[in-house]
């Protein structure tokens, strides 16, 4: 189940001109001021992992200013063998390769470096639309599932097509109905591959969720997820066929699973409109872990686990409830920015594991001898 980033080779990514970092196998601290880059070293890290920033920016975004190439490098430890990751992007043009080869796809690459990260950002996914949740599901999904990849791929493409078709009847006031089914026929397989997995990680999630839910907040409250779906009443032809009239209307296919959603909720009530802001971050850092433990069952693997000013808000008690939970052995390598080094120090030094601390200012990093 071993899985470590040893070392990260960082050039001209956001505002790290050059970094080489040496991680320990448990936790790792990146200390420092609001904007001084602790964040960026994180995301270089998820970006080795599903090569694409976290923070939904293109990749041409992420190179730093003036400077016209970005690259990424990273040595791990993994189930016994070194595994050298690298990613270089120049001028519109990204290539991933894996101990020097080239993949075909990225797709390819993804679940072989497992990554869970958890930021402010999070928030969106109890506050933000339903595409926040979806995508929530599909990358832990596809972590796990290669064929999810290929299916949610195949299904995006023709759906693409389809609008394409229903934009072209709606101007011609004309449908072609033996095309329209043609079109149709093509997108139940990748659709209803898509709800059954999506369903199933549902019914397993739930109790995961609740398990740490309750070990973060302390308390007796419930939660629970429930899968919403129009595949749950009906089929996909049937959706298609009876929401014709509509598509036709809007221009773009209105049904299907392209639209479905999470909800989350606290004693059987949405959180979204009833739970505190202590209750949502809980419920966020719950879903999280959950997601950690869900892949690390289904790769065999624990994934690395990246926490992003977490602790902001928090009261020390619970900052320190949380770094004892993450410490346990069920959790793998950790790495987690910070603004207050003392603050963090205290809480480490009470935790009987290995830490290292490296000090972030303008883009640079060292490490904290202690």
């Amino acid at each position: 189940m071993e899985l470590t980033l040893d070392r990260l080779i960082i050039n001209n990514f956001k505002n790290i001109t050059q970094a080489d970092i040496h991680f320990t196998p448990k936790i790792n601290c990146l200390v420092g001021p609001n904007g001084a880059g602790k964040t960026n070293v994180l995301d270089a890290i998820y970006f080795l992992s599903f090569t694409k920033s976290y923070f939904n920016i293109a990749d041409s975004q992420a190179v730093q200013f003036e400077k016209d190439f970005f690259s990424l490098r990273g040595i791990y430890h993994r189930l016994g063998s070194t595994e050298e990751i690298q990613i270089i992007y120049q001028k519109d043009h990204k290539t991933v390769k894996r101990n020097q080869k080239k993949y075909k796809k990225l797709s390819q690459h993804i679940g072989l470096i497992p990554c869970v990260i958890i930021t402010p950002e999070d928030s969106k996914l109890i506050v933000g639309s339903g595409e926040e949740r979806r995508k929530f599901l599909d990358i832990i999904i596809s972590q796990a599932d290669p064929q999810y990849i290929a299916n949610l791929t195949k299904y995006r493409k023709i759906l693409q097509q389809r609008n394409s078709l229903i934009k072209k009847f709606a101007s011609e006031r004309y449908v072609d109905q033996e095309l329209l089914e043609l079109w149709d026929e093509r997108l139940y397989q990748p659709a209803n591959y898509i709800y059954t997995q999506r369903k199933n990680f549902i019914d397993k999630f739930k109790p995961i969720l609740q398990k740490y839910y309750s070990l973060i907040a302390n308390g007796d409250e419930e939660v629970d997820l429930e899968y919403k779906s129009l595949l749950n009443k009906q089929s996909f032809d049937q959706l298609l066929k009876q929401n014709l009239q509509r598509d036709l209307a809007l221009q773009y296919t209105y049904a299907g699973i392209h639209r479905d959603d999470i909800e989350f909720k606290l004693n059987d009530q949405p959180i979204k409109k009833f739970g505190s802001q202590g209750q949502q971050k809980s419920f966020l850092l719950a879903l999280k872990f959950a997601q950690h433990d869900f892949i690390k069952y289904k790769l065999k693997v624990k994934p690395l686990l990246l926490l992003d000013d977490i602790f902001d808000k928090l009261d020390p008690q619970r900052v320190e409830r949380l770094v004892h939970l993450v410490a346990d052995s069920q959790f793998g390598q950790i790495f987690i920015t910070h603004t207050n080094h003392e603050r963090l120090v205290q809480i480490l030094s009470k935790i009987d594991t290995n830490y290292k601390i490296f000090s972030v200012k303008n883009g640079q990093i060292a490490e904290n001898h202690q």
